[in-house]
């Protein structure tokens, strides 16, 4: 169920959008990253559908498609209807495209996007589903947030900034978005705020080792490409500047027969659910749709050429299958035993983590219900 935006994010509100239509020649402007990350390097090689596991920041939007998609997602239509709240972040907007975002919806199934996204992944990828197009994180800036970032700023300019990735030199960085993985095998992270005159919003990555890597924010148009649903990470908070606005598409592997390993965890408590689970059971039977198809073709190929019926390799499919369908009926909880803004921590891999988000979703439940 949604709620109403915080006040200072319904001061952001645009009345009516413009149209626009969405123009691959006009409204991309891709340059590819200097650099992707492996699994391998950081430490989680055996896990994930691609061995990419995150890019670094890579041009993706013009200044032009960047504006529109700020004008779509702060209209208010979409900041009535379609805000939530969380113990993982204090402001989203969800499932608004394409009803409210006809522009944010072509941009992301846009062919030559889907490529250059694709690409970056190492595996061919299409939008998950229609309600997780463009998700939002947005912070905004108090006046007395913004002063303190100056303070910060003048002192980050007395020292040498760091570039690309580094050590974290302290774990307890304030998050815009708490410690999580993504429902979804891959996301890219689309920055719509100017962040020239910030310091931080990076996000932390957790390697397989426990160590803290730091991924470079992107800037205004740029985007990260990340394997989200294997490596726990957090948006670190920003300073400077009066907002911070990130959209998150998130993937999945384009073939049916690649695997497919999409929770509904960290998504439902945010979630119009009767939307979410229609287009989640949707495009999952779907899948299962194209992979019987596939099996009946080789067990007919195998009839055709006078191969005896492979009895070990169709119990071995349809274990597949029923493990598909039982990880449905986990993620489709009954919508009276959802409680809304509050994600528990089965979605997270370190077991500290697992202790310390436990502790806070305590407390933020607590507070809720005294409200």
């Amino acid at each position: 169920m949604s709620s109403a935006p915080p006040p200072e994010v319904a001061a952001l509100a645009v009345e009516v959008p413009p149209k626009l239509a969405f123009d691959p020649k006009k409204h991309i402007n891709h340059v590819p990253p200097k650099k992707i990350w492996t699994m391998t390097e950081i430490e989680r090689g055996n896990q994930g559908v691609s061995p990419n596991a995150v890019s670094e920041p890579f041009s993706l939007f013009t200044e032009e498609a960047v504006k529109q998609m700020r004008a779509e997602i702060l209209s208010k239509p979409v900041l009535e209807n379609c805000t939530y709240q969380s113990n993982l972040s204090p402001c989203q907007l969800r499932g608004y495209a394409p009803k409210y975002a006809p522009f944010v919806y072509d941009a992301w199934h846009s062919p030559q996007v889907l490529e250059i996204v694709s690409k970056i992944a190492g595996i061919d990828l299409v939008p998950v589903m229609d309600f997780e197009i463009g998700h939002i994180n947005i912070s905004v800036h108090s006046k007395e947030a913004q002063e303190e970032a100056k303070r910060a700023i003048a002192e980050h300019k007395s020292r040498q900034a760091d570039e690309g990735v580094s050590g974290c030199p302290w774990e307890d960085d304030t998050p815009i978005v708490g410690w999580h993985t993504d429902s979804y095998p891959f996301v890219c992270v689309l920055m719509l705020s100017d962040c020239s005159q910030m310091i931080g919003g990076e996000t932390a990555l957790r390697k397989g080792s426990g160590d803290i890597m730091k991924v470079r924010g992107p800037g205004v148009g740029n985007a990260v490409v990340l394997q989200g649903r294997y490596i726990e990470h957090q948006a670190l908070k920003a300073y400077g500047g009066q907002e911070r606005i990130t959209m998150v598409t998130s993937f999945r592997p384009k073939s049916p027969l690649v695997q497919d390993d999409t929770i509904l965890d960290t998504v439902r408590a945010v979630s119009n659910l009767p939307d979410l689970y229609r287009d989640y059971t949707e495009y999952r039977l779907e899948l299962v749709e194209e992979r019987v198809r596939a099996q009946l073709k080789k067990i007919r190929e195998r009839k055709n050429r006078g191969h005896k019926f492979d009895t070990p390799g169709n119990k071995a499919f349809l274990r597949e299958q029923k493990q598909f369908f039982e990880s449905m009926l986990k993620a489709l909880v009954d919508e009276d035993k959802v409680i809304p803004g509050y994600t528990d921590s089965s979605h997270l891999i370190s077991p500290d983590l697992k202790e310390r988000d436990e502790f806070f979703s305590k407390l933020y439940v607590a507070t809720r219900n005294k409200k």
